[in-house]
């Protein structure tokens, strides 16, 4: 019996030494995912009128997991040029083709996503919030950029930016 016990006592060591080898972690493998601009401009329609809107989304916690998650999602659709999602100032810009996408459908797609997330203010644009420019920026004379007086005066008659009407009476 005292053989039988040192055996099995052996056999329950062996087994235990065998199988605590060191531990495996998962592999992890992050794809990414490219899509091409040349296949994104054979899918549009040259002859379609496209639309720019902005909307605010609520519920967004963070840039990478939130923001990039409703900017694919969107940008996914059939009809969608383009889509952005701004985490800072929680506000989306997508520009679609009205014939295929509507304010709504973009609405369900961003609450698809998750229960959280919130689409408010909708309204179209002529051009998105990020774009526009300061009155400095888009005017490139030296008038509105307040380089040399006499080339300053000598444009502000020929420059019709706001900015330049301020300084005109400044």
């Amino acid at each position: 019996m005292r053989v039988f016990k040192s055996l099995c006592l052996a056999v329950v060591l062996v087994l235990g030494f065998t199988s605590c080898k060191n531990e495996t972690k998962p592999e992890v493998k992050t794809v990414a995912i490219e899509v091409d601009e040349k296949d994104v401009a054979k899918t549009l329609d040259p002859n379609a009128s496209y639309a720019k809107v902005e909307f605010g989304i609520d519920g967004m916690t963070c840039a990478m997991g939130c923001a990039k998650t409703i900017e694919k999602k969107m940008a996914k659709m059939e009809g969608v040029k383009s889509a952005k999602v701004d985490f800072d100032k929680r506000l989306a810009m997508v520009e679609y083709d009205e014939a295929k996408v509507s304010p709504e459908s973009l609405e369900e797609t961003v609450t698809s996503v998750a229960d959280i997330y919130k689409v408010k203010d909708i309204k179209k644009v002529e051009v998105f919030g990020s774009d526009k420019k300061t009155c400095k920026a888009d005017c490139k004379m030296k008038c509105c950029t307040g380089d040399a007086k006499n080339d300053k005066e000598a444009c502000m008659q020929d420059c019709k930016k706001a900015c330049c009407k301020q300084e005109k009476s400044a």
